[in-house]
């Protein structure tokens, strides 16, 4: 599994009009091409009487999965410059639609591809693209008397104090990189002078939205 990787989160929709034609680019989070799929057959059903709906979508660790359509557009002038936006971006697990309808001008094969290109960044910049990263959750239990040194340099390191947990000791929850656990533990050793113990409580991929994890 990669240890980070770019994708959206959650599904968002764009407008752009041009010479009169409205694109309406729909972007929707994938986990395989069944929903990829689905979600395009979705999209098709809601916007029935558009010109074209016209799709790309990338999946896969190592965009394995790369699919486009131009849907009754020329030839590589719509689902190609979509799938140029995830392809450009890394933009993993993410499928785009780009619904047209006709405005009664031609754009020409030029206009096309930056209608259907813009459309598609209008899309992915409305949902947000998120660095999605892998994850160590650790627990660190130690005294009362070392706990400030040890939240002194968690907080002032590379790892992110998820919650304290105040009992007869105190317990850290902590997520970190998972490149970083010898750092982290080393850290935690040599600060507490040995008196703390540091488990691995799970591994998670995890983006931060407003100043919280979700998890994926």
């Amino acid at each position: 599994m990669l240890d980070e990787y770019t994708t959206i989160l959650n599904r968002a929709e764009a407008e752009l009009i041009e010479k009169k034609s409205r694109f309406i680019a729909t972007v929707s989070p994938v986990g395989s091409e069944e929903e990829a799929r689905a979600f395009i057959a979705e999209m098709r059903k809601k916007y029935w009487d558009a010109s074209h709906n016209v799709f790309a979508y990338q999946i896969g660790e190592r965009n394995e999965i790369q699919r486009s359509s131009d849907d009754g557009e020329p030839q590589g002038t719509a689902g190609k410059p979509v799938l140029d936006v995830l392809i450009g971006g890394d933009i993993k697990n993410t499928a785009v639609v780009v619904t047209r309808y006709f405005g009664g001008t031609l754009l020409g094969t030029g206009g096309l591809v930056r209608a259907y290109g813009r459309s598609a960044k209008l899309g992915i910049e409305e949902a947000g693209a998120a660095q999605v990263k892998h994850y160590k959750e650790c627990s660190v239990v130690t005294d009362y008397t070392t706990a400030g040194k040890i939240q002194y340099e968690i907080t002032k390191g590379e790892y992110i104090l998820k919650d304290t947990i105040y009992t007869d000791t105190v317990e850290f929850i902590v997520l970190l990189d998972k490149a970083n656990e010898g750092t982290f533990r080393e850290m935690v050793s040599n600060v507490s002078m040995g008196k703390s113990e540091t488990n691995v409580l799970r591994e998670i991929y995890g983006a931060w939205v407003k100043g919280n994890i979700v998890e994926l």
